[in-house]
């Protein structure tokens, strides 16, 4: 079961990183115009989204990235906690 915490905290890490350089991306427009940034748009905004509906931007900074990275570690520290309690 070792196994099992290591591959999910591999993906909760990954997706925290694809997060992470989508909002990087948004710096340079350019960039998701290219393959790997639309590809990023398609894995991450379906879960962005529903915070942007929700926190409004502070003048030109959108603050719900962070939020939603937040919330994505609060469930992986959940998550791990009730398989902790399963095994």
């Amino acid at each position: 079961m070792a196994y099992l915490f290591t591959i999910l905290n591999f993906a909760f890490t990954v997706y925290q990183y694809m997060i992470i350089a989508y909002i990087l991306m948004s710096w340079v427009p350019q960039m998701r115009a290219t393959g790997i940034g639309q590809l990023l748009e398609r894995l991450v905004e379906p879960y962005l989204a529903p915070f942007r509906r929700f926190i409004p931007t502070l003048g030109f900074i959108d603050v719900s990235p962070i939020v939603a990275l937040i919330a994505l570690r609060f469930a992986q520290y959940g998550l791990f906690s009730i398989l902790e309690r399963l095994m």
